[in-house]
């Protein structure tokens, strides 16, 4: 059984910085593309950033350079580095493991989501 558990969210203020984590348990981390998704109540869950499982990254137009997606395959756990935070930002923020197609895939599991606030 596959589980995705996030922290880091919190209040900052605009301008600030802000590390998500998400650790997956239960498979092989290679496995899967990582994802960051987030979502404000009653709108879509937009995509914010992917890790392949080759290691490649790619952003949202939005993101504009200030976040950056990281993994670590030793320890099964994505990272989100988010700088120069807006108050447009602010957002439930969910990890987002994708199965690769070469292993079955696509399948889908998420994390609990955890709360970004930006705000002064």
């Amino acid at each position: 059984q596959v589980q995705l558990v996030e922290s880091g969210g919190g209040l900052v203020q605009p301008g600030g910085s802000l590390r998500l984590s998400c650790a997956l348990s239960g498979s092989m981390f290679s496995m899967y593309h990582m994802n960051w998704y987030r979502q404000t109540p009653g709108k879509q869950r937009e995509l914010v950033a992917t890790a392949t499982s080759g290691g490649t990254t790619m952003y949202a137009d939005f993101v504009e350079e200030r976040f950056t997606i990281s993994r670590d395959g030793a320890e099964k756990m994505v990272y989100l580095q988010m700088n120069s935070l807006k108050p447009e930002d602010t957002d439930v923020y969910y990890c987002n493991a994708d199965l690769h197609v070469a292993f079955g895939g696509p399948k889908y599991y998420w994390g609990q989501g955890t709360q970004v606030t930006v705000s002064s």
